[in-house]
């Protein structure tokens, strides 16, 4: 582990192995030798090396340093949750689209498979902890099918504000995309639809792993909304059910 280490912390450090050779005071050849495994190094050597990254020296020659790119956020009532963060410590906005949804509901607490997730930017985001989610369907227009949710990690069940969208994800109804109310009287929570087809319905709050609160979304249609048209055809069908109760009245 300890060449990987020492490979992972200097390009880290964005230093070249001339500098930090220079730094322990051996030649340029040894330190690539140390990084290779080729050659082992004293004591004394992994004391400086140690010292000079600021790291321990079980850690150096024994733990994956490179997983100090993601963690585990430790939450109060949900699991926990993989993250990965960028040099400055900043967290990534990792991408979940509609392809890779079955791997995440099997691995979104697997720091090794949200490293491998695509990224993406959003300018101007508050500081938090975010994922975008492409969600199908059209049970929240005008959200369109396709779209991707900017969402924030909510770490507590009484983070949640009534009425608002939230990604949440359950091991029973996967990944849903709704308009969620806390019934904290029954320890669950509502998810409806904006889109009135769709009927609302309860997951218990133990059955939550993950929730996500809407911040923005991406979208890449420029079509009419189709909540208008879902509107004309509810109405449509309205008239047509009420036409056929007079025929039969009459």
């Amino acid at each position: 582990m300890l060449g990987r280490n020492l490979k992972y912390l200097r390009q880290k450090s964005h230093i070249s192995q001339q500098v930090l050779a220079d730094f322990l005071e051996i030649p340029r050849s040894t330190l690539g030798d140390y990084e290779r495994g080729n050659t082992e190094p004293s004591i004394s050597m992994l004391i400086r090396m140690s010292e000079y990254f600021d790291t321990k020296v079980d850690q150096l020659i024994a733990q994956d340093l490179s997983h100090s790119e993601y963690e585990i956020l430790k939450t109060q009532v949900m699991k926990v949750l993989a993250i990965s963060v960028d040099a400055e410590n900043e967290s990534h906005i990792e991408l979940v689209d509609s392809k890779a949804e079955a791997g995440y509901l099997d691995s979104y607490q697997n720091p090794e498979y949200i490293r491998e997730l695509p990224k993406i930017h959003f300018p101007n985001i508050p500081r938090g902890t975010y994922r975008g989610f492409e969600i199908q369907g059209d049970s929240m227009l005008p959200i369109e099918s396709g779209s991707i949710i900017i969402a924030a990690y909510i770490e507590n069940i009484d983070s949640i504000k009534d009425d608002k969208t939230y990604i949440v994800i359950t091991k029973k109804d996967g990944l849903v995309y709704k308009r969620v109310e806390k019934k904290l009287s029954n320890n669950q929570l509502k998810l409806s639809s904006d889109n009135d087809i769709y009927e609302p319905f309860s997951v218990a709050l133990e059955e939550v792993d993950e929730i996500w609160q809407y911040y923005a979304h991406i979208s890449f249609s420029d079509t009419k909304p189709t909540l208008n048209n879902a509107i004309e055809a509810q109405i449509n069908d309205i008239q047509k059910k009420v036409t056929e109760m007079r025929s039969i009245m009459s």
